[in-house]
């Protein structure tokens, strides 16, 4: 048996030490409830490692033998599908799963579907599980969540919320139990999950490597120790995991005995409150973290101590309001709301023995008196009401997201508020990862046609299998009567979607394009496509042209966020070289086709077309838009040029480029609208 790296191996999982990644693990695996955890972090920060290594310090499970759901034998009301089970049923005990969900996954492999050759040689419908079914009751982990296509996520999110899945296709209706702990991890500079996505998941928590030569010297020191002796290393820390999973379990036994207070829930409601978190979920989330954390540390009622780590673990990622903001907590302010103050003890049921009850006379009266008291302090002579403890200062508060403002430094000229712009779509119908943006053949959307199977389960195209049956029946010594199937005749269906794709944005950051207004209006229509090819799942690049050479400012990513700061740092300046700014991107879109063939390409050149960089110029950016055009790259021009001299120039690139030609003022879609609508009446007139 393989034996994986020891969860209290990893620096910062020490069971009386946990850093903000284990803690985050232990508590949701404690309570399954607060909605799994999202790890971001750069790479070769121990974080696939340190999931895998969870699985083995959680307490073992019981299980009937052959139940492929996992069900509890100690719950009467568990069903599953492979049931019903008796008392006569032999159980067994396992470790709990860890089920991994590649981030290329179909939604048939993610909630299982029809067996097609079963249903063909032994004439049943029968359901093979999927990977939810194979998680219950155990770890769902994600490696790079924010790849994996939103339906997906909306999918398991869902999943993981109402602790069950419901499948009704092919003729199949099947309801299984699916409670799990879902993990996900990612590294932030391949892309952002969209900010509806990222509240739901319960934690979040920010990882990155130690600074400390030391710490960073025991990392490599333990990883070199492993390597060369698994089995002994393993041995070494077997201990402290054993402790760690008594913990755990001593915890979760705890768990429904801690005293959520009324104090402690208010504080809870305020900190949510002055943190302007939308929703409710964040609330809950906190309250079932304060919970764990209580029970964790082995009290009975939630201080103010669980408050402030379950905020730190459940709130940061619920202030972001648009991809380009990043998550984070003042923690100064979260320690002003708290105060220094333990909570107040649960005040007792009814009145006190020597307290009177309180009349409504005596409500009035107290209420009156305080209304007077407010009264007297608004009518004082200071023109601002004196601070207290419970208020903090607006300084304190993180301000609210506005966007840009155009500000100018030296030549650099920023966006201002983005917009909606119009829909760029690449031509053709494309096979790559799902997206929003181009047509495609996918796993999910309309059906089109339909296929032989690749494996044992998808969805059934019944026409288009009876059809294929059809004409070999005669061969199959059959004239009349029912139709003989074979594995041969299957056929799935091919349904046409949506695809993300390479957006690689060309900009001429020339002298011509200098102008203050207009490189305004070109970096908003820049950073409003931005916008889009976020909302699409769409990868990004930058290039960028002026004085003499071309620079590749961003290789294609995923996140937008670091396209749009990128952006912000474009100076404009100096002579044109367009032949050099075609020439590089035509480099980057010919590594991108190497490295995934499927992904296809929609390159957005912004320039006005002119061409002054070196001898030649003008000759060799014709040649050069020549060759861009022999890609084959579907191509759209954005003219910068503005104003009532208009030299024309971008419109006959876009001619030689083969490219659509789009004036920059009619990237919004409402100013599309609008020239269409004015032209309407125009020829209506």
């Amino acid at each position: 048996m393989p034996q994986h790296y020891p969860f209290s191996a990893v620096l910062g999982c020490e069971t009386d030490a946990l850093d903000d990644m284990g803690l985050a693990l232990v508590l949701t695996t404690i309570s399954p409830e607060i909605g799994g955890v999202l790890v971001r972090g750069e790479k070769g920060t121990a974080k696939s490692t340190t999931v895998r290594a969870l699985a083995a310090v959680l307490p073992p499970i019981d299980v009937y033998a052959g139940d492929r759901f996992s069900v509890d034998p100690a719950d009467p009301a568990a069903t599953s599908p492979d049931g019903p089970f008796g008392t006569e049923t032999e159980t067994i005990v396992r470790p709990v799963r860890l089920v991994e969900l590649p981030v290329g996954a179909t939604e048939d492999r993610v909630l299982g579907s029809l067996h097609l050759e079963r249903a063909l040689s032994h004439g049943k419908v029968e359901y093979e599980p999927g990977l939810l079914a194979r998680a219950h009751r155990g770890i769902l982990y994600v490696d790079e969540v924010n790849l994996l296509h939103d339906h997906l996520v909306d999918l398991l999110l869902d999943a993981a919320a109402m602790g069950q899945v419901t499948v009704e296709r092919d003729g199949v209706s099947v309801e299984h139990a699916a409670r799990f702990v879902l993990i996900g991890t990612m590294n932030p500079e391949e892309g952002e999950l969209r900010p509806q996505l990222l509240d739901r998941f319960g934690l979040t928590v920010e990882v990155a490597a130690p600074r400390e030569p030391a710490l960073r010297a025991e990392v490599v020191r333990r990883r070199v120790a492993y390597d060369a002796d698994p089995v002994a290393f393993t041995a070494r820390y077997r201990d402290t995991d054993r402790a760690l999973t008594e913990r755990v379990e001593t915890a979760r036994e705890r768990l429904a005995k801690v005293r959520l207070t009324e104090s402690a829930l208010m504080k809870i409601a305020e900190v949510c409150a002055t943190f302007e978190v939308d929703g409710l979920r964040a609330d809950i989330v906190t309250a079932r973290t304060a919970v764990a954390h209580a029970a964790w540390e082995g009290r009975d009622e939630v201080t103010r101590a669980d408050i402030r780590r379950a905020a730190l673990l459940a709130l940061p990622h619920r202030r972001r309001r648009n991809p380009f903001d990043a998550p984070g907590l003042d923690e100064d302010l979260l320690d002003q709301i708290l105060g220094d103050d333990e909570l107040p003890p649960e005040p007792p049921e009814g009145p006190a023995p020597d307290e009177p009850p309180t009349s409504p006379e005596d409500n009035t009266q107290d209420q009156a008196q305080g209304d007077g008291q407010r009264d007297e302090a608004a009518d004082g002579d200071s023109d601002q009401a004196p601070a207290t403890d419970d208020t903090p200062p607006e300084s304190d508060g993180e301000p609210p997201v506005t966007p840009p403002a155009v500000t100018e430094s030296g030549s650099t000229v920023r966006a201002t508020a983005p917009y909606r712009p119009r829909l760029l779509k690449v031509q053709g119908l494309g096979e790559g990862a799902a997206g929003r943006r181009s047509r495609a053949l996918a796993s999910t959307g309309r059906r089109v046609g339909a296929r032989r199977p690749d494996g044992p389960t998808g969805s059934l195209h019944l026409a288009e299998t009876l059809l294929a049956a059809a004409g070999k029946q005669s061969s199959r010594g059959r004239t009349t009567g029912r139709v003989e199937l074979r594995n041969e005749d299957l056929r799935v269906a091919v349904r046409e979607g949506r695809e993300a794709n390479l957006v690689l944005f060309c900009v001429d950051a020339s002298g011509s394009m200098a102008a203050r207004k207009r490189m305004t209006q070109v970096k908003t229509a820049i950073l409003s496509l931005l916008l889009d090819a976020y909302r699409r799942r769409d990868k990004v690049g930058l290039v960028t042209f002026r004085g003499a050479e071309a620079t590749v400012a961003l290789p294609p990513t995923h996140s937008v966020d670091i396209a749009a700061a990128r952006l912000d740092e474009v100076p404009a300046g100096g002579r044109t070289p367009l032949a050099e700014g075609l020439l590089e991107a035509a480099r980057v879109l010919t590594r991108e086709r190497m490295r995934d063939p499927r992904l296809r390409p929609l390159l957005v050149l912004v320039t006005d077309g002119r061409a002054t960089g070196g001898k030649d110029a003008v000759a060799r950016s014709q040649q050069a838009a020549e060759y861009v055009a022999g890609l084959g790259v579907t191509t759209v021009v954005i003219d910068g040029e503005s104003g009532p001299l208009r030299l024309g120039l971008a419109l006959r690139l876009a001619e030689l480029l083969r490219a659509e030609h789009l004036p920059v003022a009619e990237v919004s879609a409402e100013a599309l609208a609008g020239t269409v609508r004015s032209r309407t009446q125009k020829g209506a007139a």
